[in-house]
């Protein structure tokens, strides 16, 4: 297709869309620069988010490689349709750590400078360093560790994002107390706001990867996996779900849960010996869940494990091991490794996995 076609009609304006949508960032990009006219069509709001819901049905994984924490960690991106890339964080200039992913855009903590975030899109290699806060949430038994949660909130059909640092709360020189302080930031607002509660719940050790955005809330699974803690974002309150009834009868004889998301709904994956039970919260006042698919295991019994889900859609669910990635396909039940460790790493994958998407957004579009 040139540039002439699309000048002289050849081709329909929502055809054109249509094929564009479906080319990697990095294309889009270079498009931009074919002609006036390409250029103010992948600028419009409506390719935006063409663009962003055809990506949101490809989710991938973005995988840390921590060989040393005297180094800067390295990034691969696995992707089913495109295979396994080398991916980079390098233009925020600073040693990081990736402590959230939503839609595309990850929050990421300074190493060296404790209490600075920034908020980046790597496809487009934008970011913003956040507004640092006079107090910083922190563990209740690590004291020098970053804070207990942090959240990344990210809507694609307003293009507003949301971080929350979440933690407990120590008077200089003194042990943490028990007020949990929640700091979210607004970025319409490009401010923070603060609340301060009375909580005792723990959190799975695992909550940087158990932390979901769904329905306008982000989402973390208690240590008990007895119910689920939501922070309403247009609020700031915080209020519990329970998670199914049989989940939690069937949860004593050893399964393990994660949470995620499916079709911008909350999601609850049971995983025991042989089976994987997915779940949908079909309404979140009423508690009512749904269980959508009953997966056997049997075909990676000696990974069970060690599995953990990353990302599904209602076709695939991407899933990371201590040292693979694997893909599930829904309907044909059939399993593939996407990428393993060759070397002697043995820093579990999962630790280092986030679901993550390729996502048009530029941080002028948020001020």
């Amino acid at each position: 297709m040139s540039s002439s076609d699309l000048e002289q009609g050849f081709f329909p304006e929502e055809i054109v869309l249509q094929i564009l949508s479906r080319l990697p960032i990095k294309s889009i990009i270079r498009c931009k620069c074919v002609c006036k006219s390409w250029h103010r069509l992948l600028s419009i709001k409506y390719f935006i988010q063409l663009y962003n819901e055809v990506s949101s049905k490809n989710p991938m994984v973005l995988v840390e490689v921590i060989k040393s924490f005297d180094t800067k960690s390295s990034f691969i991106c696995v992707d089913r349709l495109m295979g396994v890339s080398e991916f980079s964080l390098d233009f925020l200039n600073d040693r990081v750590k990736v402590r959230a992913s939503c839609n595309g855009l990850l929050c990421c903590a300074s190493i060296p400078n404790k209490g600075v975030y920034y908020v980046c899109n790597p496809m487009t290699r934008e970011y913003k360093m956040l507004p640092r806060t006079r107090e910083r949430p922190v563990t209740r038994f690590h004291p020098d560790d970053e804070a207990t949660l942090v959240g990344l909130a990210f809507n694609l059909s307003n293009l507003k994002f949301n971080v929350v640092l979440a933690g407990f709360y120590r008077p200089f020189g003194h042990r943490p107390l028990d007020s949990f302080i929640c700091l979210v930031f607004d970025s319409e607002t490009n401010t923070w706001r603060r609340s301060v509660s009375s909580r005792s719940d723990e959190f799975t050790h695992m909550n940087k990867n158990q932390v979901v955005f769904a329905s306008g809330s982000l989402h973390w699974l208690t240590s008990s996996c007895l119910y689920i803690l939501v922070l309403d974002l247009d609020n700031g309150v915080w209020r519990k779900i329970s998670l199914p009834h049989e989940v939690v009868c069937q949860g004593e004889g050893g399964s393990r849960f994660h949470l995620l998301e499916l079709g911008g709904s909350l999601s609850v994956i049971q995983i025991s010996e042989s089976w994987m039970s997915i779940w949908v919260l079909k309404n979140s006042e009423r508690e009512e869940w749904c269980m959508v698919d009953k997966v056997s295991l049997r075909c990676i019994r000696g990974l069970v494990a060690n599995v953990f889900p990353i990302s599904q859609t209602e076709e695939f669910m991407l899933l990371a091991t201590q040292k693979q990635i694997l893909l599930y396909q829904r309907k044909s039940r059939v399993w593939k490794e996407m990428y393993s460790v060759k070397n002697a790493y043995t820093y579990p994958l999962w630790f280092s996995a986030y679901a993550f998407q390729s996502t048009l957004f530029s941080f002028d579009q948020a001020e």
